[in-house]
């Protein structure tokens, strides 16, 4: 590893033999680690700390979002996939959202038509049932009892939660989530004593007390009372699915992305073209050559995700011919070297958000990268009466046009921006990470760059998260440049000569670049190193 960095990195990574829990909130973290001291491993911590993070950052996650994780066991160096998104409501239609007044190519983004059925509470039923080892009432009961008894606003936290204030007030229900008319500050105590009874039932009854009975009713009632159309019938319905993972392989590691309806494509597109490009011949991970060659593969990885992600059961999305090396190599051609083309689109590969994650791993070197959102900070900021939790706006993210493969449609699940990681060695099998970074259509661009640290910088699982990161604005292949304070000024107009149209980043608005958790595995020793971003709140704990 390098000794000195063209980046500040202040902290330490963490290190420990026997497990690793690496969250955005510090008391997520802590009880992740108590469910390995307890004898549970990876998913029973991530699942606690999932449930903390619930609670304690209703503002980017929480029981009315959706998850999605990934999962490796080190016995038989397999990967699975779990997609705990939800769907649209069976009688919600464009013809519908047509009548309702709703023009444009995109649903409002807290209309209650935004509300698709939340996946997280299945999600996590299922990961525990699937692969945990202790009780729901063990693994939930640190949420439980912060949502009772309270807990303190962390700082960043709460920079974000008056960010939504706004919007809770505006919403029906949404004023349970503040003190009086603002949000809580730094440091002051908020309880949450709706969302404990919600945990509470979930304990006792499983994932079927949320989506049947008086919980699915109350989010039922309080869509459809805002103008939505999610039924206690779309509630029943639902179902997590466990999926293949679709993956790529770059310097000797294999990237683990869940497949479409997630954007997990976009990354393994931007590494695939990397591959190409030869850009580990650049020592300094922030020459303007470098990343102009990580922003060009952005932008043609975002032209084909975005062309092509959507849900499997509505539409093709031609996995094979996208991560075909042939394809990787076509694609790698159309960039040039000297300037930036935002005019970028999608290729022809066949013949003719807010968000928390978090990872954890565990004594028997088995690991879980999960990530959890309501989307849009609060999602629409609908909160169910006596429920103590905002619903999602995922239905955003479907296009309302009948021709595109992501158009909306009944009982669909749409595009959707989460995604986790995972990466293993291609010699062996064994784990190299388990990560992911927050934060929208940030998330495939972060990935790229925080693997590329690992491998190419060789930096620790700290230092990759510090490292200054670089941002395509909406996840537009036409999109501006966001650079983050630390990117040196000769980089800056460096890239703004090769024709992007660049913007410096600074203060609380970095949160744009995601917030971001590492776990890594040392091949020799198996000895894990955690990390933790420095743009939340949160830090890594070893065991």
């Amino acid at each position: 590893m390098p000794s000195e960095f063209p980046f500040s990195s202040r902290r330490s990574a963490v290190y420990a033999a026997n497990g690793m829990v690496a969250t955005s909130q510090p008391l997520a973290s802590e009880a992740g680690v108590a469910m390995l001291r307890a004898g549970g491993n990876a998913v029973d911590a991530a699942a606690s700390a999932a449930a903390v993070l619930a609670v304690t950052e209703p503002c980017s996650c929480g029981l009315g979002g959706d998850a999605f994780a990934l999962c490796f066991r080190a016995k038989d160096g397999s990967v699975t996939a779990l997609n705990g998104s939800g769907r649209a409501p069976a009688r919600l239609s464009i013809d519908a959202v047509r009548r309702d007044g709703i023009a444009g190519d995109h649903l409002p983004a807290r209309h209650a038509h935004a509300v698709t059925v939340p996946g997280a509470v299945a999600a996590l039923c299922d990961l525990v049932e699937a692969r945990g080892s202790l009780p729901l009432a063990t693994i939930l009961g640190p949420a439980i009892e912060l949502a009772e008894r309270g807990f303190p606003v962390a700082p960043i936290t709460a920079y974000h939660w008056q960010q939504g204030a706004e919007s809770l007030a505006a919403a029906p229900g949404g004023h349970r989530l503040l003190l009086g008319d603002r949000a809580p500050r730094a440091g002051e105590l908020i309880r949450n004593r709706d969302q404990a009874d919600v945990l509470r039932a979930i304990v006792e009854g499983g994932k079927r007390a949320f989506y049947e009975g008086d919980i699915a009713a109350r989010i039922a009632d309080a869509v459809q009372a805002a103008g939505g159309a999610l039924s206690t019938d779309d509630m029943a319905g639902h179902r997590s699915t466990w999926d293949a993972p679709i993956s790529a392989s770059y310097r000797g590691v294999r990237l683990w992305e869940c497949p479409p309806n997630s954007q997990g494509l976009a990354a393994l597109l931007a590494l695939s073209i990397l591959r190409h490009c030869d850009i580990g011949r650049f020592a300094d991970p922030l020459a303007p050559e470098r990343l102009h060659l990580v922003i060009e593969a952005l932008r043609l990885a975002f032209a084909d995700s975005r062309s092509y992600v959507a849900d499997p059961g509505f539409a093709r999305t031609p996995l094979d011919e996208l991560l075909d090396d042939d394809y990787a190599a076509r694609r790698a051609r159309d960039i040039d070297v000297n300037r930036a083309n935002p005019n970028a689109v999608a290729g022809s590969p066949t013949g003719g958000s807010d968000t928390v994650y978090l990872s954890c791993a565990d004594r028997h070197g088995d690991a879980c990268s999960f990530i959890f959102s309501n989307y849009m900070g609060f999602g629409t900021g609908i909160v169910p009466a006596g429920c103590g939790f905002p619903l999602q706006n995922r239905g955003a993210g479907f296009v309302l046009r009948p021709d595109h493969p992501n158009a909306l449609a009944p009982r669909k699940r749409p595009y959707h921006t989460i995604i986790p990681a995972m990466a293993t060695r291609e010699s062996d099998g064994s784990l190299f990470a388990s990560f992911g970074v927050m934060g929208g259509f940030m998330q495939p661009q972060g990935h790229v760059q925080v693997l590329l640290g690992l491998i190419d910088g060789g930096l620790d699982a700290q230092a990759a998260l510090d490292a200054p990161r670089v941002c395509l604005e909406g996840g537009d292949a036409a999109g501006s440049v966001a650079l983050e304070e630390g990117i040196p000024d000769s980089a800056v107009s460096d890239l703004a000569r090769r024709g992007h149209d660049v913007r410096r980043v600074t203060g609380h608005d970095r949160a744009l670049f995601g917030r971001g958790q590492v776990v890594t595995c040392a091949s020799d020793t198996g000895v894990y190193g955690g990390g933790s971003d420095p743009r939340a709140d949160g830090l890594a704990i070893g065991l």
